[in-house]
This record gives structure tokens, sequence and C-alpha cells, in this order.
């Protein structure tokens, strides 16, 4: 299920927004300005982003600056009808931008126009994108801001599991499951814990895995 970030601070706008979103299945999280915004990104992974360009405390340019560095999509919302802000957008990476008003069936048909795209092109290039981290499984490589991040093969593993589990709370039980060691022997409990740790400690904020107290681990 994809994750959208709405940045609006018109809350009539905005709920008009949220309710056909989540309507569509989508889930969302809203922000009224760029202090929010980054709050919201540092504890979500976004697939898609919308934003208003002008917001009380700035501009959206300064939003779609944070997810400079992640696979993040943006479509921009303005008043504005101007050509230079409009090629600023998209010289920015913008993958679309939207005048006000506009019908909300136009914006969900651009919504699933843009995440259709990113599913395609990552199964093409055969990359996952987790928040700020992209995996290569055609090289078996995890990069964080274009800088290669060294796995184990025990690590690797457990991040695909992650991976093809987005949003899920995967009991631990369910993961010693489908993990076995170098030599093809099944992890146990403790060794799970070890290697959770050391997957949080290389890829920082990257990856936020959520530890589901007696339960086990979620990744958004």
């Amino acid at each position: 299920m994809s994750r959208i970030l709405l940045v609006e601070d018109d809350t009539m706008i905005a709920s008009g927004i949220l309710y056909a979103l989540e309507t569509e299945g989508y889930e969302t999280n809203h922000a009224t300005g760029i202090k929010d915004a980054g709050s919201l990104i540092e504890h979500y992974n976004f697939d898609l982003a919308i934003i208003d360009m002008q917001l009380p405390d700035g501009t959206g340019f300064d939003v779609s600056e944070i997810f400079k560095n992640n696979a993040t999509s943006v479509i921009f919302l303005t008043v504005v009808d101007d050509e230079n802000t409009i090629v600023r957008a998209f010289d920015e990476g913008a993958q679309d931008y939207i005048v006000k008003p506009f019908r909300i069936r136009e914006l969900l048909a651009r919504v699933r126009r843009i995440l259709s795209v990113n599913i395609k092109n990552g199964e093409k290039d055969n990359i996952i994108y987790m928040g700020h981290a992209a995996i290569h499984t055609d090289e078996a490589k995890v990069y964080v801001n274009d800088k290669n991040i060294e796995l184990t093969a025990l690590e690797y593993r457990l991040l695909l599991i992650f991976a093809s589990n987005k949003g899920i709370l995967l009991t631990r039980q369910q993961i010693l499951d489908k993990i076995w060691d170098a030599d093809g022997n099944f992890v146990e409990d403790n060794t799970l814990t070890v290697y959770v740790k050391r997957l949080r400690e290389k890829l920082g904020e990257a990856i936020h895995i959520e530890t589901v107290r007696g339960m086990g681990y979620r990744v958004d």
C-alpha cells in the first residue's frame, strides 16, 4: 500500500484530498507547513508527496528539498500559473504540477499514473526503494544517498524480507521461518535480534525498522 504525504495549509482543501486518497486505499499523512512535514518525513517513508507551493513558513520547494536524496515522487499544487515557477519545479525533479482549482478526479488520475510508473521502473531496473535506501537486487547491493552500504549475506536477506513486506507487521517467528545463515541453518531468536540491531546501525535513519513489543518488527 502506497503512503502519501499531503502538505497543505488550507484545511478545507486538505480534508477533501485526504478523503479522496483514503477512499482509494492510500495511507496518508497531513502537514500544514514545512516543520510539520519535516517531522513526518523523519518517521515515515513516503512513495509520493503532494505539496502546496504557498505555505505559511516557506514554499513547497523547501519541502521538496528534503526529498532530494530519496525516491519520493512530488506533485506541486499552486494558485500561481507562472511559467518560471513551473519550469523550476520540473527542473528540481517534480513529477507533476497542478494549478488550483482542480478536480479531485484529475488529481487521483495523476497520482495513480505516477505511482504506477514508479512500480514499473522499480521492476525494470531491479531496484526496490525503501525510505532513503535503494536495494539493487541484480547486484545484491544496498545504497543510501548513492553510497554503497556493506551488508553481510544474512543482513541482506533480512532486509529483503522487510522490503517484501513493507508496512506489514512480521512476527519474529515469521522472520525466523524465512531466514537462514551462510551454512543453510535456520537462525536462532537471539541471533535475529543481533542482526536487526546491525541493520539499524548500518542503515541509520535511511530505513525505519519499528519494534512492536511482544510481537515482531515492521518497516514502513
